[in-house]
């Protein structure tokens, strides 16, 4: 048996050095750390005595396929599993390895493990754990499944042999017709055994039509007779089709029945597709090892970007407090969690008094899950490349920030085998697209080009520090934190006929919202309440934004302006709005010296400032006293107050996007910055997407309900009653036809949406080919794929969808009357994992497409919108509607995702997952109401009212139950003996995998 102690062996049993002879095909055993050159010795190990005497002392009485997904009790049983057609077939469906080890189960102390659903149970909750709705529902499942496989194995000497998987099918062949021939033979001598019936298990009570049929005839068969019947599959659409084929016999000489069940399986879509985007291994759930202690960590060299400003004050350490962070670490029930530490650290009652500890403490909690989730990124075996006096680190995920890394951040490195908790500080000096550049302290030496570490990344505390140095601050007036009617004038609002101002934009002054805005803000007096531009999708109001702020420039020579937003994108999109309207001299354009120019546009550099080194920086304190306006995002916003600008500074501090960020990031610019005459004026939509909370028990604490989300919660900013003195609502919508705007305009905003944008853009795919209503340019292409998971990362992803947006995207690019570039299409996915594929596939075909999550496209459009919903998962007996549909089931995800497109929307998805959800099911009937369906028929009658408190999924869940239930009842009636028990896997707790980084800085 040949072995190699090959250092670079990875997960999956290949080897990354390309030096290495056995770098194609190693595989391993990590049970008995052996290594092996084929597969046939990797085979052998497995079966050998060594091994099962190994595996049997470690693993107790349940082991798991990650092929198969489902648990084997025994090794005896694993054997034969393994080595069974079933597991080869599936192995093969999937485009795995069948050579895999089973998966051992970790013991909890004081814990009972039910394997009925593979959850560890506290011993004091044990002896009530069986009578939960939880278990039973298991229970019952786990007695289907265990039907099931009795029902397909061969019994009584009959066998029925045939290949019922007709695996990936062609479109053109499946649309022709497809059947297979199975073949049904008597073993047992002297016996006669009558074919009774061969049905299909969705001809019983499914309103639905199958595209399978059988033809058969009753038959009887002798010993070593045989008798053949037809199975027949056509489909015009692509997508997953299971059926089960149960053949009921009888036993003529013992008058005994039973049947023989086999389920059919065809995937109709681009094989091609399939096979370059089949998961790369079986998904096995990363486990995260308690991190290794820092005991003693030489400290590394910081880049000079570092120095590149001039503060003139420190920022406050604040680290989490020890108690906070010992319960925080309970593994736990996130209620659980929050009920301990509720009474303890936060304020019974949220005012200005106990604003600052509320919030600190919030900042805390986000920041303990943001170093945890750090963790997931730890490199093991890394190498580290010398060249310049830097070291340079390759990261996986860099160019998508996962982890995002920027200048002056720091990556711990400890090389394998050092001394226990002796770590070197690398400080970031570099960033490229996939490495970083790292420089160490001196007496780091790196031995030979062998040399293998173990890489982790810290998380940059600067913009948690400059939030607490925020809240640390003395300013707490009531009329900006917690406004109140007797903070608002009695007088009339300033209307716009009275106002004689002579706007910029001259679109501006047909626009009634946005004309009463921009006339709200420039009359205000010094120290109003907060002013709140609610701006729905495409409602213009960053153009309202900057309207406004150069009104109160020319209206006022004294004014100062600080404008904000949450990300550089939005604070450069305030920026090019204002170029050429200001002068180098009044317009300030600050980047923190992590950034470098090549990020930024050349119109925008000569609004910025950089030291002589390149960094940069902010020019000397008595020019940034002149200029009328400084633009930044809002973590960095505390530049001027860092520099030495006293408060008070500003007249009026505008926040663009207010409601992507949280209340203590926009804090930083109004408690360091404001006093008691500054104007604030906030523009957003609480209805998007907030700011994004990686913590789950920061999000149930309210952390991210963003600062003007609570604004507009209070009475003062009801819509119609603080019109125009504390509030306006934009109405009118340039970007969307009025198909894709109405839906979410009647269910977000009152249906008060006009539509405004140019014929041109946004009638443009009338009458397209694509379209089955030529007149209603949204599409719903309902698909069954599979939602799937690959090697240890928990992020799903679907072939089938991802084939199916690859065709939309070929089909509109090769169109030569409705003409459209790459930089004209969008493709939304909610997971990472399925961006990542459709990327790949687009690559060859239009690389130009971008494809990302909602969140990086909130704030933006395309003429074409492309969803893909990923979600198709069958076990709604098993789980519970938030495990079924994710972070599909989000309103606002939801409302963000189908406001993006002008012209043409395709959602891609499968409709009875999306149906359980009665906002998606609404939308799903306006679709099809509309005559914008395509694929597999509606399963639901879209014409009936949409219950909108849900319980589909418990419906669902009750049609199959009593599916199961009489199947059941059939097997149980029909046979003898059991089979064994199966369990569908559980799901881990890793869903901030999709979740992205903020963009601080």
């Amino acid at each position: 048996m040949a072995q190699t102690n090959c250092p670079e062996l990875l997960a999956n049993g290949v080897c990354d050095d390309a030096s290495c002879p056995h770098r194609h095909n190693v595989l391993n055993c990590a049970l008995c750390n052996v290594v092996f050159e084929s597969s046939d010795d990797h085979t052998a190990h497995i079966a050998s005595k060594q091994h099962i005497n190994r595996l049997q002392g470690e693993s107790g009485a349940l082991l798991f396929c990650a092929i198969c997904e489902k648990h084997i009790p025994g090794m005896k049983n694993w054997v034969q599993h393994a080595a069974g057609a079933r597991h080869a077939a599936c192995a093969r469906r999937r485009g795995l390895n069948p050579s895999i080890q089973p998966e051992i189960p970790e013991d909890v102390p004081g814990h009972t493990l039910c394997t009925t659903c593979k959850t560890h149970i506290s011993n004091e909750h044990w002896p009530r754990h069986h009578l939960q709705p939880k278990h039973r529902d298991r229970a019952q499942f786990v007695a289907f499944r265990t039907a099931s496989d009795e029902a397909e194995r061969d019994k009584n000497g009959i066998t029925v042999s045939g290949d019922f998987d007709f695996g990936v099918v062609e479109g053109p062949a499946a649309k022709s017709g497809l059947e297979l021939r199975p073949t049904i033979r008597n073993e047992t001598p002297s016996s006669k055994i009558a074919v009774l019936s061969v049905t299909l298990a969705s001809q019983k009570g499914s309103k639905t039509t199958s595209p399978f049929s059988v033809s058969a005839t009753a038959a009887t068969i002798t010993y070593n007779a045989t008798h053949s019947f037809i199975v027949k599959f056509r489909q015009d659409y692509n997508g997953r089709v299971e059926d089960r084929l149960e053949i009921l016999f009888e036993d003529l000489q013992l008058r005994k029945r039973f049947i023989i069940a086999r389920t059919l399986h065809v995937v109709v879509g681009n094989r091609a597709d399939h096979e370059a985007m089949r998961p790369i291994a079986p998904y096995v759930p990363r486990k995260r090892n308690a991190a290794q202690p820092e005991l003693d960590v030489v400290e590394g060299v910081a880049p000079p970007s570092l120095k590149a400003i001039p503060y003139v004050g420190k920022l406050p350490k604040a680290p989490i407090p020890a108690g906070l962070a010992a319960t925080l670490s309970f593994n736990g029930p996130t209620a659980s969690i929050i009920g301990d530490l509720r009474p303890q650290y936060l304020p019974y009652v949220l005012d200005s008094k106990t604003y600052a500890r509320h919030f600190k403490h919030l900042l805390w909690i986000e920041e303990y899950r943001m170093e945890r989730d750090l963790e997931h990124y730890d490199i093991i075996g890394a190498k580290l490349v010398g060249h310049n006096g830097f070291h340079f680190l390759d990261v996986p995920g860099l160019a998508e920030k996962r982890p995002s890394v920027l200048v002056g951040d720091r990556i711990l490195i400890q090389k394998q085998g050092a001394t226990h908790g002796h770590w070197f500080e690398g400080g970031v000096h570099i960033v490229q697209k996939e490495e970083v550049g790292l420089r160490f302290h001196p007496s780091f030496r790196k031995a030979s080009v062998a040399d293998r570490y173990t890489a982790r990344f810290k998380l940059n505390r600067s913009p948690m520090r400059r939030q607490h140095l925020a809240m640390d601050t003395a300013f707490s007036e009531e009329r900006m934190l917690f406004p109140l009617p007797a903070h608002v004038p009695k007088t009339p609002y300033p209307r716009p006929a009275g106002a004689q101002i002579k706007v910029f934009n001259p679109l501006i002054k047909e626009n009634g919202p946005q004309l009463q805005a921009v006339v709200s803000i420039l009359k205000r007096k010094p120290g109003s309440v907060p002013f709140v531009v609610f701006g729905p999708p495409g409602t213009g109001k960053t153009v309202t934004m900057v309207e406004a702020m150069r009104q109160v420039l020319a209206a006022n020579p004294q004014a100062r302006i600080l404008a904000c937003a949450p990300s550089n994108s939005a604070a450069d999109l305030i920026a090019s709005r204002l170029v050429g309207a200001l002068t180098k001299d009044e317009l300030f354009r600050f980047y923190a010296p992590s950034r470098h120019k090549e990020q930024i546009a050349l119109e925008m550099r000569e609004y910025a400032h950089a030291t002589p080194e390149g960094h940069f920086s902010v020019p000397p304190l008595a020019r940034m006293k002149r200029f009328r306006v400084v633009i930044t995002t809002c973590v960095s916003a505390s530049v001027v107050s860092g520099i030495g600008i006293g408060r008070g500074h500003y007249s009026h501090i505008f926040v663009d996007e207010a409601g992507q960020a949280t209340e203590p990031e926009v804090m930083i610019a109004i408690k360091t910055m404001a006093d008691g005459k500054t104007n604030v004026v906030l523009s957003g939509d609480p209805k998007q997407l907030g700011p994004i909370i990686r913590s789950a028990i920061a999000r149930e604490l309210g952390f991210e309900t963003s600062y003007i989300e609570r604004l507009m919660a209070r009475e003062i900013y009801d819509e119609k009653k603080g019109y125009g003195t504390s509030v306006v609502k934009l109405t009118k919508n340039f970007r969307s036809h009025n198909a894709i705007l109405k839906f979410p305009n009647e269910r977000f905003y009152k249906n008060e949406l006009q539509q405004c944008g140019k014929p041109s853009v946004i009638d443009s795919f009338l009458q397209s080919p694509l379209l089955p209503c030529k007149t209603f340019p949204i599409v719903f292409h309902a698909i069954a794929g599979r939602d799937a998971r690959e090697a240890s990362s928990p992020s799903f992803f679907n072939i089938d969808e991802a084939s199916q947006v690859k065709n939309y995207v070929e089909t509109l690019r090769s169109d030569r009357k409705f003409r459209i570039t790459d930089a004209d299409i969008g493709v939304i996915a909610p997971y990472h994992a399925q961006c990542q594929k459709i990327r790949n596939t687009l690559r060859a075909v239009a690389e130009g497409v971008k494809v990302g999550s909602v969140e990086e496209f909130q704030g933006q459009e395309r003429r074409v919108i492309i969803i893909s919903t990923v979600r198709s998962s069958r076990e709604f007996v098993a789980y519970d509607l938030r495990h079924t549909l994710g972070f599909v089931a989000n309103p606002r995800r939801f409302n963000v995702a189908v406001t993006r497109a002008q012209a043409l929307l395709v959602v891609v998805g499968d409709p009875d997952v999306l149906g359980l959800d009665p906002l998606w099911r609404s939308f799903l009937n306006y679709i099809h109401n509309n005559g914008g369906w395509k694929g597999r028929a509606i399963s639901w009658d879209p014409t009936a009212p949409v219950a909108e408190d849900g319980g589909y999924d418990h419906t669902v869940r009750e049609a199959a139950q009593r599916d199961m239930n009489e199947f059941t009842r059939r097997i149980e009636a029909l046979t003898i003996a059991g089979a064994e028990a199966i369990q569908e896997e559980g799901d881990g707790d890793d869903t901030n995998v999709d979740r992205p980084w903020n963009d601080t800085e």
